[in-house]
């Protein structure tokens, strides 16, 4: 079969071969309530927090690396981007636990060498510290294990005032409960499996990796935990804001059936052919294969 046979018939198909996306995809029965409800506290956010109720949104940024670049880094230049060594000198990772108040923008955050649960709990309770004149909290967290950990049932149980049971929160399943328990001051809200999208915290995190990690040159931990705390606290001062969310929770469905791709609609109009228009013809001519000998 020939180069422009093969061609043919694809373009015809409407299909590239050549083309591939990543695609995640949520199982999660639960889906539509999940992010119904999450959707639905964004919403209200501004609302509640005038009552005192305040949603906020928690992840992690993991695996942050220290880099060095091996030789200096030239400044761009009127007509000359900007020059990086590609080879560098790496000074371990950093983790960095955060918290994003929806309707304010504002981050609170913890720098450490690691995520556990421990840690995770400490940043609970700074949390709660920080917004210790707030009556009730809203959490919108992934499905972590350290979410839903055991040290932070005891944390919870602490500053929502209710009694810590440890032999009725054995399991993970246990302890999703009584997080999610609406009698709490503070109550969790788990987005569904594969979903971690709803959370308005990785908005703030492309921010991080696009203004300040992606040109990261830092000699040590030091000069980095010091940078970074300057441009969080910078990012509080000048540039936090809410973002305004635009997915209200309904089904994603495909506007074109699978069925009904963009070639196959030209096919049912009666003003377009089945082959390509003649000047894509002219200028883009199917090129004929030739075996070599």
């Amino acid at each position: 079969m020939s180069r422009s046979t093969i061609f043919r018939v694809l373009d015809e198909a409407d299909l590239k071969p050549h083309r591939s996306d990543y695609w995640l995809n949520s199982h999660d029965p639960d889906f539509e309530a999940k992010s119904l409800e999450i959707c639905k506290l964004y919403l209200d956010a501004p609302r509640l927090y005038q009552q005192g109720r305040l949603v906020i949104c928690c992840d992690e940024k993991t695996g942050m690396q220290i880099l060095e670049r091996k030789d200096p880094t030239m400044r761009a230049r009127p007509g000359t981007p900007e020059k990086r060594e590609f080879e560098y000198i790496r000074h371990g990772t950093r983790a960095l636990i955060t918290s994003l108040a929806v309707p304010t923008g504002e981050i609170v955050w913890n720098l450490g060498l690691t995520r556990k649960a421990v840690d995770f709990a400490a940043h609970f309770r700074h949390v709660a510290e920080h917004y210790s004149g707030m009556k009730r909290f809203d959490w919108v967290v992934d499905n972590l294990n350290t979410h839903w950990h055991l040290e932070l049932c005891e944390a919870v149980a602490e500053l929502s005032e209710v009694a810590f049971e440890p032999k009725k929160l054995q399991t993970g399943q246990q302890r999703r409960a009584f997080l999610m328990d609406p009698d709490h001051k503070h109550v969790f809200h788990f987005t569904p499996t594969h979903g971690s999208w709803l959370n308005q915290v990785e908005l703030f995190f492309s921010v991080l990796s696009r203004r300040f990690l992606r040109r990261g040159d830092f000699s040590g931990p030091e000069e980095f935990e010091a940078r970074l705390g300057w441009f969080l606290a910078d990012y509080n001062a000048c540039h936090a804001h809410p973002y305004r969310w635009t997915y209200t929770g309904e089904p994603l469905v495909r506007g074109t059936p699978f069925d009904r791709t963009r070639r196959q609609e030209q096919k049912g109009r009666a003003w377009v052919g089945p082959h390509r228009p003649l000047w894509q013809r002219r200028i883009y001519p199917p090129r004929t294969y030739r075996r070599r000998g």
